[in-house]
């Protein structure tokens, strides 16, 4: 039998049940995490009976699996966040200029800390660290973006500003690199993504994140389902635009910044959850945020899983496999013609 969207859609009846399918999965895929690790699957018994597994277990691979579960979550409600401010079904959450600033970010620090200058330039910047800049770089770019948009009202506006950030950023970490050959193995990792060095901090810190950012999200959800009837409509339905768009740039802003700060820059999950959740099920905006992340989370943990399972006991770098598995995904649907306003 062949499993197409539209026959899982036919089998998924309501936003409650695809909730409930998508939580199962999740946690099945939870297990997975926790139990597989460079040696292949462990016995769950035996890693009771083993300190040094129940410590692995304890210190890696569990806020290893839950900072992937909330960084795909982050990932995928700030794709629901950016298709539904920019009303485009393939705007990326990386849009408004936050992958570029915060690979600059990450290449600054990198260029002070291996450049051997003055001991205390390199002391602060070690301090700073690799996922503060990445933090502060991306929230940078997206201040940038709004300066040069002159603001949030102009849609088009703010997506150009966002594009000539990104060009911009770009061009200054590609030279940062070229001019400083010793970062380039660190930066690669970086730009490839992965969950390698997620420990209970930064647990911490994406589900604070997530948890600020589906509240915000979720208050303005009708907001996002004038916005979708064109802003002329939204503006004689009392919406004010204004501080809607700042309110939902700040948190795609801090979705975007506190993922990208754990695991580097991972493409295509805050693309494709938000279209793999419309192909199942039509809903509004309130259940396509809450969808769209428990998708996003689902996606970068079975991601996550393939990293560590297929060229074991070595890793591939986890982005390299959302980028492969969205991109296969986005090529189908545009191949089957679904590409389009209504299907998505």
């Amino acid at each position: 039998m062949k499993v197409t969207p539209q026959y899982l859609s036919e089998q998924i009846s309501s936003p409650t049940a695809l909730m409930v399918w998508l939580c199962t999965l999740s946690l099945g895929a939870f297990v997975l995490g926790v139990l597989i690790g460079s040696d292949g699957f462990e016995n769950p018994q035996n890693a009771l009976n083993n300190s040094v597994s129940l410590s692995i277990i304890y210190d890696i691979r569990l806020p290893r699996t839950i900072g992937a579960w909330f960084a795909g979550a982050l990932l995928g409600l700030s794709g629901a966040l950016a298709q539904g401010l920019f009303r485009n079904p393939l705007a990326d959450p990386y849009l408004l200029g936050s992958a570029s600033g915060a690979s600059l970010g990450v290449a600054s620090v990198l260029v002070l800390v291996g450049a051997g200058g003055a001991a205390g330039n390199s002391s602060w910047a070690l301090k700073l660290g690799l996922s503060s800049a990445a933090f502060l770089g991306a929230i940078l770019a997206v201040t940038l973006t709004l300066i040069l948009s002159k603001g949030v009202q102009h849609t088009l506006r703010l997506l150009l500003a966002g594009i000539v950030v990104s060009v911009i950023l770009g061009a200054l970490t590609s030279l940062a690199t070229i001019l400083n050959p010793q970062i380039t193995q660190t930066m690669q990792s970086f730009l490839l993504g992965s969950t390698n060095f997620i420990n209970w901090d930064s647990v911490l810190l994406l589900g604070s994140a997530w948890f600020i950012c589906s509240v915000l999200a979720w208050l303005l959800s009708k907001a996002l389902d004038a916005l979708s009837l064109g802003e002329l409509t939204a503006v004689s339905l009392g919406l004010r635009l204004r501080p809607v768009r700042f309110i939902l740039i700040a948190a795609l802003a801090l979705a975007i910044g506190t993922s990208v700060a754990q695991t580097g820059l991972i493409a295509f999950v805050g693309l494709a959850a938000p279209h793999l959740v419309r192909s199942l099920v039509k809903v509004t905006h309130n259940w396509l945020i809450l969808l769209s992340s428990l998708m996003g989370a689902l996606l970068l943990l079975t991601a996550d899983l393939g990293a560590r399972i297929l060229i074991a006991p070595e890793e591939l770098p986890v982005g390299v496999l959302t980028a492969v598995i969205g991109g296969v995904y986005l090529l189908c649907l545009m191949y089957s013609h679904n590409l389009n306003s209504d299907s998505l």
